[in-house]
């Protein structure tokens, strides 16, 4: 009786601490992630305000991962959450002249970016809150968003070198589902044990938000953009 009791005690004890770790990585999570969006858009600003060329996307992509293996090699230390503010920030940066070319080639370019922005805010809050009251296991759709993803990015690559905006649009449609996924799936991840490590959490969250918006932005302006 005694040993049985103990075995229950320790495995109530396992079970508490193991729901107070996940709370405690969602938690700093979304503190970090609300964190670098806001520095995120302040150097989006500030790109805009010096009026900052764009960045040729050679130099993006060799930002992003750069910056993105650094993060992920420092992610156990405190510098990882410095690493993860000079990722951010070096996007966000990058973000600026993109949104500058909206708001001067379409007549309705601000109301284009608030769009955007807010269809970007409702689709994220709306499929974390989707993953967080329903508690799925969403690990199912990683092969899925894995393919997808590499599938994507290819197709934006040959659509930027060819110049094929029908390509364009649709690794933008594309991309919309894919992060929609992705955000279920990080989101999954978290509340299910699957995630331990904020820092990367975070970049993950932060990642698939600047992709929804960005493709948002450029469906809306095709189909609704006024030139």
């Amino acid at each position: 009786m005694a040993q049985d009791f103990r075995a229950v005690t320790a495995g109530r004890t396992t079970g508490a601490g193991s729901v107070l770790a996940t709370n405690r990585v969602l938690r700093n999570t979304y503190a970090l992630l609300a964190m670098t969006l806001l520095f995120s858009a302040s150097m989006a600003g500030v790109a805009m305000a010096t009026n900052a060329p764009p960045v040729h996307w050679v130099l993006v992509l060799a930002g992003y991962f750069g910056l993105l293996f650094l993060t992920t090699a420092l992610r156990n230390s405190v510098w990882g959450l410095v690493s993860v503010f000079a990722l951010t920030g070096f996007m966000g940066f990058t973000l600026g002249p993109i949104i500058s070319f909206y708001l001067t080639a379409f007549a309705n370019g601000a109301e284009l970016v608030m769009m955007a922005m807010g269809g970007t805010g409702v689709m994220f809050l709306g499929l974390s809150a989707y993953a967080l009251t329903t508690q799925r296991d969403f690990s199912f759709m990683r092969g899925f968003i894995l393919a997808g993803v590499l599938v994507a990015f290819t197709g934006a690559i040959v659509a930027i070198i060819f110049s094929m905006p029908a390509l364009s649009l649709a690794v933008s449609a594309a991309f919309v589902v894919l992060m929609s996924a992705l955000i279920l799936y990080q989101t999954g991840e978290i509340i299910n044990g699957g995630e331990t490590n904020y820092i990367m959490a975070t970049i993950t969250l932060y990642v698939t938000i600047y992709n929804l918006f960005l493709s948002l932005l450029q469906l809306l302006s095709a189909f609704a953009g006024e030139r």
